[in-house]
Formats: C-alpha cells, structure tokens, sequence
C-alpha cells in the first residue's frame, strides 16, 4: 500500500521502542488506538503491499495523521492502550459496545454502619466492589434479593442509635435498624461482612454461620431472634441450592468464551468462586468485523479485566491470547498474586469453558432476535406516522422540543434527536433562556426554534454543505413541538422566515388526548390507541421532557444558592461561581467548614467566614 503524503514525515519519525500510537482522520477524531514493542516496525507493517486485510484497508483510507507516545515496557504500552480506548472508543478498535460505564456493587466498608449502594465508578476509598454488571436492572435485582438475605441500610441517615423511630424499611425487616439502636455496629457490620462473603462465594461459611447463630439463639431462649435468623438461613439456603458444583477443588475461576455470527460477537464470563458457580454475565463487542478470533479474545480480556473489581489466580479461555505474557504479568499486578491464563484440553475444565461458549452463542441468538425485532417496530413505528401524517417518506429523524420552566425562571429548551427510532443521544442540546421574567411559552419555543435554524443556516454557510456538526447541519424529517396549536403556530412562523417550510414537516403533540396538529388542518390527528407509531411519538416526547426538566432543575437549585450567596459581602460573579462549582448544593455549602470554603480557589478567609456567617 502506498504511503499517502500526510503521513510520510509521522513514519520517518517512529521510534524502535515500546508505545501506543493512534492513528486520525482528517477531523483530528482518533480511529484507531494500537500498541506494540516497537512502534516503527508496528506502523510501518501497515503499509506493506501484502496488506489485503479489508479493515486495515479500510483504516488506511482513512488515516491522515499518526501519533505516538512512547513507554518503557510492553506493561505500561498495554495499560495506556486500554486508556487510550476507553477514552477515545475509535470505531477501529474491538471495545465492549456500551458507552457508559458498566454498574458495581459498592459496599462503603469504611463506614461504621456500611450502606450498599449501586455506582459506576471505583473510587478508592476503603469501600469493596463487586462486578462490573452488564445490566442495572439485574444488579438492581440482586440487591432486592440480598436485602431479604442480609437486611442492611440503603439511607443517608446518620447513625446515632438515638432516633425516635425507624423507617419503614425496619418495620418490613428489610433493614436492622441501627438508626433507632435495634442493632448495634458490631452485629450490624458482621451482617455486611457476611452479605460480602456471599458475594465472594464462599456460601457454606455464611450459611454455618447463621445456623450457629440460631442455635445460639434458641438455646437463649431468644425465640424472636432465632426466628429472624431460620427465615435468614432459609433465604440463604434457596439461593446456594441453585448454585452448580463445577470444581471440587474450591478454587476461583472466571471462564471466558465468545460466539459470533456475521458483524455481531458476544462475550460470557462464568464467575467461579469457591468451586461453585455463583453467576454469569454476557458483553457485547462492537468492532469485530473481519477480526480474528484470537483478536477478539484479546481485546475482551483486556478491557474485561480493566474494569473488574476482582481477578481470580486463573481465567479458562477457549483458546490463547495474543500477548498472554504480559496481560499475565499485568492481571497479576492488579490482583497483587499471579494469575494464569489457560486454555484446558481435556477434562471438567474443558467441560465447563464449552458450556460457557454454548451459552454466549444462545445470548447471541437471543439478543440479535431482540434487536430484529426492535428494528420490527421501528419500521413499523415510522411507516405509520408516514402514512398517518401524509409524508414523502418514513421520517428517518425526528427532532422534538420541550420546555421547561418555573414562573419564568430558569427557562429551559430542550431539544432531542431519533434516528430511525433510535435516541441518538450525541445529538441532544439544551438551550438556556435568558430575560424570560414570566412564564411565556410561546416566546420560549420561539427563541429556541429560532437558535436551532440560525445553527443550521451558519453549518450551511461555514462549509457549503451538510458540515460536520450532524446535531446542527441535518435537517429533521419530523419536527415536533410538545404543545398543541399555539406551539404550532410558533414552529410554522419560524420555519417560514428560514424558507424551510416546505422541507420540513412540522407537528404538536398535545399531552391530554395524545393528539397531533398540523398546518393548515382543523381537525387533529389521532393515532391508535395501541399503535407503534403512537409509541413512538410519546417515547420521543417524554424523552424532551425529561431532558428538559433535568436541566431546568439544576439550574433552578443553582439559581437559588445564588440568590443567597449575592447577599454575602465580598462575593461577587466570580466568587460566586466558584463557589457553585464547588459545592453544588445549598445544604452542602452550609454543611463545610470555613476552611472548606477557603480552600475553593479565590476565596479568601475573611469572605469565607462571612459566607459561613450568612448562611448559619
């Protein structure tokens, strides 16, 4: 393959050491993120006439700068690679498909009464994790189940022992009760520690435990409590009962196997601890069209074990890695032990990875039904409203506006974007409303439509085309305005003075009778009761709403910590704005100490104390 002339000078300044290099399109957007031992034979590799793989053909068109940044060890390559991928997810590289942090399990250890919450960051701060999780819903259920288990404090209370009375939680014995004193923080945290051991699979500890603890009990004459703890062990018991012995020798093993079909591949990871399975979890990979097998697994186990919150001492893999060495010699420094990467031949293990690959290929053909399905009712969805709405074509993109106010403050438009009835949420945008001193919507949907077009109109101009900017550039298929014929009125007007009247459907969704206006029609549009279409218009526009009122909120809590803080000598925009960054809310500026507020950068003492003198 040629060596195009922008990247001439990058090649002849590659280095023979260990790094990462990226490689951009002619928009400065990172599309690929590699690592390697030696950056010039690496990069140069890519250019040899031999080169007929399509994605690197493909990446090749398309790279018009490269960059490296070199490491000391093939170590440091890796780890900055997985950075490098996460931060940028070009759309070369095989990376797990959600764009969101996966969800863990936290339990704040370090609390003398330790709450268990969900989070999706790992912080260290003396609390212990567990996941990730694929899905919230189903970490949201495993913390139902283990509340009824081991019954523990999801609030923000602050623990004295001294409340008056407990909430409802305590009454349906789902929490201790440590607020009232019911339970002290010795048993309290034995109950979390045994909720943790649960987790780490080691069930016949836990289970002992508590029948030890019944027996106690009993033997007290303490018949309330042993009645507590059998219907503890009993819940205990159902859930260890469904667990499957697959190793006698009680050891921790993730098992990790793949199935692909077409551009689509789906990861399973089999948890094993203490020789039972205790759960499992599916992935989805984007990126691995024409990708080797070896290549998948690769890159799976990586940013896998990226994101985990425990590495077993061996992971069972259907096949070996690439690069097995080093992801060993880097898995073992997160777990502080060695770990081994195996890829058994016969045998229990053997077994047990083939299952773990027979049950990623039912995920898959389970997930790509769901997804045919989904793009079922899409079609659906918009071959409706074409009809219904006598449109050239099916609207392949739908923008939707909604606002959201107080009396007039803090105005907020909102403005979300559908893509073959798809959020498309990298095209969403807010519009903050200023001089709306009482509430107007009709004003409000006009200034907002009005900034929306005159972006539009500056991509047309900047670049003579589309541009580049999708959010402002493209023009819907479906405009809808969340109101009825007022709002209309507003969307038809705007729309005539930008001359896109006639290239723009435009409708209103009156909430009360889910009914949509037209121009030019007295009589409103009712779509069935049970219709997709109609699904679809309220899931578009529910999504408006709620982006509105998010933003709306927050501007209105800021707005009154200001209105406060603009009482206080000495704090001015500036001081005040710092301030806000800062703390957020009202209760937690009140609740820092004057040395906390002097700490926030440009607030001197003197302004610090009288902020914490106004505030009480």
């Amino acid at each position: 393959m040629p060596v195009p002339d922008s990247l001439r000078e990058s090649l002849k300044n590659l280095p023979t050491r260990p790094g990462v290099y990226l490689m951009k399109d002619g928009r400065e957007k990172v599309i690929y993120v590699g690592k390697t031992v030696n950056l010039r034979n690496r990069v140069r590799s890519y250019f040899h006439e031999s080169v007929t793989h399509r994605k690197v053909l493909r990446l090749m068109y398309e790279a018009e700068d490269i960059q490296f940044i070199i490491t000391d060890s093939e170590l440091e390559a890796l780890i900055l690679e997985m950075t490098l991928i996460k931060r940028h997810r070009p759309k070369y590289n095989i990376r797990l498909k959600d764009d969101k942090r996966y969800p863990y399990l936290k339990i704040h250890w370090a609390d003398d009464f330790p709450r268990i919450t969900v989070t999706r960051r790992m912080v260290k701060d003396g609390s212990r994790y567990f996941g990730p999780y694929a899905s919230a819903w189903a970490l949201h259920q495993t913390l139902d189940l283990l509340r009824k288990m081991f019954p523990h404090l999801t609030c923000n209370r602050e623990i004295s022992g001294k409340d008056e009375r407990a909430c409802l939680y305590y009454d349906i014995k789902l929490c201790g009760g440590p607020c009232i004193g019911a339970v002290g923080r010795k048993k309290y945290r034995a109950t979390v520690q045994r909720l943790m051991d649960f987790l780490d699979g080691r069930s016949e500890e836990v289970t002992c435990g508590l029948r030890t603890e019944m027996m106690a009990a009993a033997e007290k004459l303490d018949f309330e409590t042993a009645g507590q703890i059998r219907d503890q062990l009993a819940a205990v018991t159902r859930v260890v009962e469904k667990q499957k012995v697959v190793s006698l020798a009680g050891t921790d093993q993730d098992v990790i196997a793949f199935a692909r079909q077409d551009n689509d591949a789906c990861a399973q990871v089999f948890f094993i601890r203490g020789g039972k399975l205790i759960g499992r979890e599916h992935f989805v990979l984007d990126g691995t069209e024409d990708e080797r097998a070896q290549a998948i697994m690769t890159e799976f186990v990586k940013q896998f074990y990226d994101e985990a919150a425990y590495v077993p001492p061996e992971v069972l893999l259907p096949e070996q890695v690439a690069e097995a060495k080093v992801i060993e010699q880097w898995l073992a420094q997160k777990r502080g032990t060695k770990v081994a990467l195996r890829v058994p031949r016969r045998g229990k293990k053997r077994a047990i990875v083939k299952m773990a690959a027979e049950n990623a290929t039912e995920t898959l053909s389970m997930l790509r039904a769901q997804w045919e399905s989904d793009r079922s009712r899409h079609v659906e969805a918009l071959a409706e409203l074409q009809a219904a709405l006598e449109l050239p074509e099916p609207p392949a993109r739908i923008e939707c506006y909604d606002i959201s106010t107080t009396q007039g403050t803090a105005t907020t438009g909102s403005m979300v974007v559908f893509v073959q009835g798809v959020p498309r949420k990298k095209y969403y945008r807010r519009f903050n409303l200023r001089g709306m001193n009482l509430p107007d919507d009709l004003e409000s949907m006009r200034q907002v439509l009005n900034r929306r077009f005159k972006r539009w109109q500056k991509a047309q101009d900047s670049t003579g085309a589309a541009g580049s900017n999708a959010a402002w550039a493209v023009l819907p298929d479906l405009m809808l305005v969340d109101g009825g014929k007022g709002q209309l009125g507003v969307a038809v007007k705007v729309l005539e003075e930008f001359g896109l009247f006639d290239r723009v459907p435009v409708a209103g969704l009156a909430k009360q009778r889910e009914e949509l206006f037209l121009p030019g029609r007295a009589d409103s549009v009712l779509l069935p009761r049970r219709s997709q279409g109609l699904y679809l218009v309220q899931r578009v526009r529910d999504e408006a709403h709620r982006f509105a009122i998010t933003h709306h909120r927050i501007r209105r809590r800021k707005a009154g910590i200001a209105s406060v803080l603009d009482t206080v000598p000495g704090v001015g925009p500036k001081r005040r704005t710092a301030l806000l960054q800062s703390f957020g809310t009202l209760q937690k500026l009140r609740q820092a100490t004057v040395d906390e507020i002097a700490a926030v950068p440009g607030i001197p003492l003197l302004v610090a104390e009288a902020v914490k003198e106004q505030l009480g």
